[in-house]
């Protein structure tokens, strides 16, 4: 496994298709343990309407036999700028591609979207039942609650 971008300058892809991510061995097999990816600025575009939608992303997963390497992964969720999709394409997309390639042993994704139309819409998606045992922390994202 050698990682296509750590080490590397690399440039932001021009769609989620065409990034790359990369994954290394996981430190630490056979041990179950949890890792988060926080974005709480992540962006894509409305397919509708062209406009910007932001969302508060968390990334739960408990690792395989590798672990998805960081910085290919911002490139991969900064390639969905220019991206048009609904929430819960994006959401549950990310979370597919995730568990297709590393094959981890659990994930799960939080996706927190800001209001569009007045409507903030929260997307949730796991790959399978939580292990027993895991401990899961809650996400620590509150509710949309406006100016309220």
């Amino acid at each position: 496994m050698n990682p296509k971008h750590l080490g590397q300058t690399s440039s932001l892809p021009a769609s989620p298709e065409e990034a790359v991510l990369d994954y290394v061995p996981n430190p630490r097999q056979g041990r179950p343990y949890l890792v988060r990816f926080t974005a709480p600025e992540f962006t894509s575009l409305c397919p509708v309407t062209g406009q910007p939608d932001f969302a508060h992303l968390v990334i739960d997963y408990v690792p395989g036999e590798t672990i998805v390497e960081s910085k290919s992964l911002k490139l991969f969720l900064s390639s969905f700028r220019n991206h048009a999709a609904f929430h819960e394409d994006c959401t549950v997309g990310i979370g597919e591609r995730l568990v297709a390639e590393m094959k981890p042993q659990w994930l799960r994704i939080g996706g927190y979207w800001y209001p569009r139309g007045g409507i903030p819409i929260d997307v949730f998606w796991q790959s399978a039942p939580v292990p027993e045992g895991l401990w899961l922390p809650d996400q620590g994202v509150p509710s949309y609650r406006g100016r309220g």
